[in-house]
């Protein structure tokens, strides 16, 4: 073996000397790995200085591009009720989260082709998350910070598996920068779709709404929080879908969801300040949809009486809802795809369930579209 190579390296830099202007696809294919799995260890022959980074090598496919979060998730559950103020017994786990890494890997599960654009540490969590994420995502794009903590999300879950207190550190995304968004463009102007979430600071934003609206590339926004909110532009004529919960709308609006009536009232609001799509999601109440043309419908969430964890439900829900909208479905599979997705997920203890793929996702909709 080479020095310094694991076999997959050494036997996919052979492909590439017997055959410079190899795809991806087609080195995919002979080695029996993904595609992005390909991207990532051309990226570290690259590094290694075994592989120039020749533009034939990698420039060839039109990606859906992730922007924002990738962090690892802690998350607490409460054996019991959660008394405030002293020590509650719990059951410990840790994953790999992140808004936009979420949706990455439920869509690169879904067999689509995932470039993840996101900052790090460089330490031991960004190891963790690169190792369980680089199946599913290309990895090469996300830049790493000498001085920087990796982001980290920690949740408290009650007894019934509901988010009692969630703590974050993200001040790390505060590097995704328009400056690095700048260096990416020749990326960024292939991209089917660009989804970015709101970690990315406000300016970060403004420049892919800029950006995305002159090259024509559709744009997908997912709101992290209701405190991030401020970061969404006041003009969002950019914007081809928003997937946004009640009290992220809540408090950009300024509003109060009381009944049926404000929520439609809601959608109306985010369609009028230029959202070609917009989702409001209200929890076991369903979700609201808006569409261009100004149709807005209410779907009932699906019932899930056996509630493993809700974390990770909302970007299962955002990563069913863009690859039907890619398959170019209609608003009905396309909103159901949604629902169906984060029931299955709500129904997994890990934030992406395992089992997802292409196959099982037509196999989980057949079950609910009759």
């Amino acid at each position: 073996m080479t020095n310094g190579m694991n076999e997959n390296e050494e036997l996919i830099l052979s492909k590439i000397k017997e055959n410079p202007f190899i795809s991806q696809q087609e080195l995919s294919e002979i080695v029996g790995i993904s595609k992005s799995s390909i991207a990532n260890i051309i990226s570290e022959l690259i590094k290694k200085e075994y592989v120039m980074g020749k533009a034939y090598v990698l420039n060839e496919t039109n990606p859906i591009i992730c922007i924002g979060g990738a962090n690892v998730d802690r998350k607490y559950y409460a054996k019991y009720e959660i008394t405030n103020e002293t020590s509650n017994p719990v059951i410990s786990s840790s994953s790999v989260g992140g808004v936009a890494r979420n949706i990455a890997e439920n869509l690169g599960r879904l067999g689509e082709e995932v470039v993840l654009i996101s900052a790090s540490g460089q330490d031991s969590a960004w190891e963790e998350i690169y190792n369980l994420s680089s199946p599913f995502m290309n990895l090469e794009h996300v830049t790493q910070f000498e001085n920087s903590s990796t982001g980290s999300y920690t949740a408290v879950l009650d007894k019934n598996g509901d988010l009692s207190l969630a703590l974050a550190d993200m001040d790390v995304y505060e590097n995704i920068t328009p400056e690095l968004m700048i260096k990416k463009s020749n990326l960024l102007k292939r991209a089917k779709c660009i989804v970015v979430d709101l970690n990315c600071p406000s300016e970060t934003i403004d420049y892919i709404c800029s950006f995305t609206s002159k090259y024509s590339i559709p744009l997908v926004i997912i709101p992290v929080s209701s405190p991030k909110m401020t970061r969404l532009p006041k003009t969002l004529s950019a914007v081809t879908w928003l997937i946004v919960n009640k009290d992220e709308t809540e408090t950009f609006m300024n509003m109060k969801i009381n009944d049926r009536k404000d929520w439609e009232n809601s959608v109306k609001k985010w369609l009028e300040l230029g959202v070609k799509n917009v989702i409001v999601t209200n929890g076991s109440k369903g979700v609201m949809s808006g569409v261009e043309n100004g149709e807005i419908q209410h779907f009932p969430a699906i019932e899930t009486p056996m509630v493993a964890d809700v974390t990770g439900a909302g970007d299962s829900f955002c990563s069913g809802v863009i690859y039907s909208w890619l398959q170019k479905k209609d608003i009905d599979y396309i909103i159901k795809s949604g629902l169906v997705n984060a029931h299955k997920t709500i129904m997994s203890k890990y934030t992406v369930r395992q089992e997802l793929s292409q196959k099982q996702f037509m196999i989980d909709m057949e079950e609910f579209i009759k």
